[in-house]
């Protein structure tokens, strides 16, 4: 038994020193971009080759993460987004957070907890939405867009979130095709230890809208999905 514990102790330790030297190994320093018009054509190209009109015209967006776990129903024309996990539905309002609404088992929750559920429902959101619309945020306020050539010469968009969502900070390098099509973006964040880890945005969907919306993300073995994305009016 004894000398059982100690190869399994020994297998962890190794794993461990492993997921190290991976960690160590993959870690990417954040690339120095230029900034300018270069840049803003980039990004404008990325919108045009995504056709934004139809995303900013698209009222209402549904969607999942983790699974289904958090539930999605987003009315983006007057910032309002049905939120569900669990026993939990709150009526968020983006424009006004304080006037939220959070309910459990179909009551209305008045009680301290309220301000918890509301708070976690619009992390939850900042993060879980920004899977799906990432690409058309590129110009949001507090934003700033740079250009970076790649290794392979072609240039790549790097876009800096100073301010705004829940960890401002952030950066993106977004990777796109020769039509200006984004197909993956590697990240810079404070949540994950790795910089430059890569995820895929390859496998698009056309909306009712006309909206394209990503069913999916891979990063190395992992697949995000996105669950059963809509974009309707």
């Amino acid at each position: 038994m004894k000398k059982f514990l100690k190869v399994l102790g020994f297998l962890f330790v190794f794993g461990i020193l492993v997921l190290i030297v991976f960690a160590w190994s993959a870690n990417e320093e954040l690339p120095e971009g230029t900034t300018g018009p270069q840049a803003e054509e980039l990004a404008h190209k990325m919108l045009k080759a995504l056709n934004e009109e139809a995303y900013q015209n698209t009222r209402f967006l549904e969607w999942s993460y983790r699974g289904g776990a958090n539930q999605y129903v987003w009315d983006k024309r007057n910032g309002f987004v049905t939120v569900k996990w669990d026993e939990v539905r709150v009526e968020l309002n983006l424009n006004d957070p304080k006037s939220s609404k959070a309910y459990t088992e179909k009551a209305l929750v008045q009680s301290s907890k309220k301000q918890k559920l509301i708070d976690k429902a619009l992390k939850n959101f900042n993060n879980d939405s920004f899977w799906l619309v990432a690409p058309y945020k590129v110009f949001d306020t507090g934003t700033e867009r740079s250009l970076v050539t790649l290794k392979d010469g072609n240039a790549g968009l790097l876009v800096t979130y100073h301010s705004g969502g829940t960890t401002p900070g952030d950066s993106y390098l977004w990777i796109l095709n020769e039509n200006g099509f984004p197909i993956a973006y590697k990240m810079w964040v404070d949540i994950i230890p790795i910089g430059g880890l890569e995820a895929s945005w390859d496998e698009w969907l056309v909306t009712k809208s006309g909206a394209y919306l990503p069913k999916s993300h891979k990063l190395g073995p992992v697949n995000l999905s996105m669950g059963d994305v809509k974009g309707y009016n």
